[in-house]
């Protein structure tokens, strides 16, 4: 009996053995100083520093070897998200290589939602996206919206840079809130190297970074692993955005031209429940070229489906659950930064200050309305532990590196 325990167990010590090598000879290896040659390369082409360690090579393997076919869809998808990225980072003077930020935020995946709530290509937290004048009701989330999700990640970062003068902590920032960095700085008596004050930031915060670099090496260099770049089913040159009044159903677009409903989900993520709700304004809608003329000859034979919307934005300039304040403003300091203190839009600012324009000038006086931190707020605020800054509001409840690690494939 014994004889035939080890016998069974020597069988199944050589399978695995057998098993593990098969699996590292598949294993494409890249000798780290070339892996640190192709990353000095790509250093040189963009203001953010890029470099190699230790930390980078294991998000590397994440991304080139535990994980290869998430990677070969990511690298699909960005068929159709990177050139819409590369024309707004482009409009804000930012460095291009931001687009990948989004790889690790949501894999390129418009409906990400991680388990804080942070949802869309950009991860933006419900509190967040009206800082952003981001729109949010029973039918639409604009956090889904990949052009103006893009455009208030491009403001946001562009802002962020301002705090910091530096893009690896601007990045951290992303990722932690502009607190937990200000804390570390502070903490270690003014370091603003990043990677001198990576062991003093939170663990979630400390792989965000080395996961930037390692996507912009993975994303470039992934024919060297043998990756496959999955075929996408549309790139962005592929598309035309056109306008209607709303009031349609998915199910009725698709009867009157024959676009299948999934590829209306897929263009339009930003309408939650298949319905494209009636407004004052037209609204955008994407389609396939390919069906832009069918669309066209058929839009007239819609019937409006008008439904109520029950909507989660207050009016411009509504006070409800807010204490009234005065903020002097600061040298340099602009709308949409005093928006994001006080958890407000730039219209409320421009409603309750009677403004036209928005000219500031350092000194004066404005009237702002802050929340009132009690269950009955219009909006859920964070629990803000002591020591983090209010601005950390975007991105405290962010998952971790690890848990980014794991978004949807």
């Amino acid at each position: 009996m014994l004889k035939q325990i080890l016998f069974c167990a020597g069988v199944f010590l050589l399978c695995f053995v057998a098993v593990k090598g098969q699996s590292d000879k598949n294993r494409v290896h890249v000798p780290g100083y070339l892996v640190e040659s192709r990353v000095e390369k790509l250093d040189l082409k963009t203001p953010v520093s890029l470099v190699y360690n230790q930390y980078v090579q294991a998000y590397i393997d994440v991304y080139t070897f535990k994980r290869p076919d998430h990677l070969s869809n990511i690298l699909a998808r960005s068929e159709l998200y990177f050139p819409l990225f590369e024309e707004y980072l482009d409009k804000y003077d930012l460095p291009l290589e931001l687009k990948y930020l989004a790889v690790i935020e949501s894999a390129l995946d418009p409906r990400a939602k991680s388990s804080s709530g942070a949802y869309g290509l950009w991860q933006f937290l419900y509190q967040s996206s009206r800082m952003f004048d981001l729109k949010i009701n029973s039918y639409v989330d604009e956090r889904a919206d990949p052009v103006k999700a893009t455009d208030a990640a491009c403001r946001y970062l562009k802002y962020l840079y301002a705090n910091f003068n530096d893009w690896s902590l601007a990045i951290a920032a992303y990722n932690g809130g502009i607190g937990v960095v200000k804390e570390a700085i502070l903490k270690t008596g003014g370091e603003t190297d990043y990677w001198k004050l990576r062991p003093h930031l939170p663990e979630q915060v400390r792989g965000y970074v080395p996961a930037f670099i390692a996507v912009n090496y993975a994303m470039k260099y992934y024919p060297s692993y043998e990756i496959q770049k999955r075929e996408a089913e549309f790139s962005y040159d592929d598309l035309h955005t056109t306008t209607l009044s709303g009031g349609i159903t998915f199910d009725q677009i698709s009867r009157k031209t024959g676009i299948k409903e999934d590829v209306l989900r897929l263009l339009n993520p930003v309408y939650k429940m298949d319905y494209i709700p009636a407004c004052q304004k037209p609204v955008r809608i994407v389609l396939p070229k390919e069906n832009l003329v069918n669309f066209m000859q058929n839009k007239s034979s819609f019937i409006l489906e008008k439904e109520p919307v029950v909507e989660r934005n207050p009016a411009p300039g509504d006070t409800a659950g807010r204490t009234k304040l005065s903020h002097i403003v600061a040298r340099g300091e602009f709308f949409h930064e005093i928006a994001m203190r006080y958890q407000c839009t730039v219209e409320d600012l421009m409603v309750w200050n009677d403004f036209e324009d928005k000219n500031l000038l350092a000194g004066q006086r404005l009237t702002v309305w802050e929340p009132v931190l009690s269950n009955c707020s219009r909006i859920r605020i964070l629990d803000v532990e002591e020591g983090v800054d209010f601005h950390d509001f975007n991105t405290s409840a962010r998952p971790s590196i690890n848990e980014v690690a794991n978004v949807s494939n």
